[in-house]
């Protein structure tokens, strides 16, 4: 392999990562833009689970129809992209409790109010 044939895949391969990695965070803002509420995680945690949503949500696309190539630069590939980040991001609201309200003494809150549990403070010694 000659050295000019390993710049170009090298040159390529640098290409294919920054465009998934530009078009991650296009993705993970959409889909924080859609979900209401707040939500953890910052510029990073916005970039991987753009990535992370692009990949799953353009792979189920192919799981079920191979017939076209997805790109992350298509429509289609946007949309799957925003769809994968959203299902990512509620499952991790789901799963670190968000959407469950827990009943304090049997009684659930009727106004939306949710009940915060504070943590004790150990006292000096």
């Amino acid at each position: 392999m000659d050295s000019a044939h390993l710049m170009a895949v090298a040159e390529q391969a640098a290409h294919e990562i920054l465009l998934w990695v530009g078009f991650g965070t296009l993705v993970g803002l959409a889909a924080k833009a859609i979900m209401p509420g707040r939500d953890p995680g910052g510029a990073i945690g916005t970039l991987l689970m753009g990535i992370g949503g692009s990949l799953i949500g353009c792979g189920v696309v192919l799981l079920f129809d191979t017939g076209y190539k997805i790109t992350p630069i298509s429509p289609m590939g946007f949309a799957a992209g925003t769809g994968g980040a959203f299902v990512l991001l509620l499952f991790y609201r789901i799963l670190s409790n968000s959407y469950i309200v827990e009943a304090v003494d049997g009684n659930i809150p009727r106004d939306g109010a949710t009940e915060y549990y504070r943590r004790r403070r150990r006292r000096a010694a």
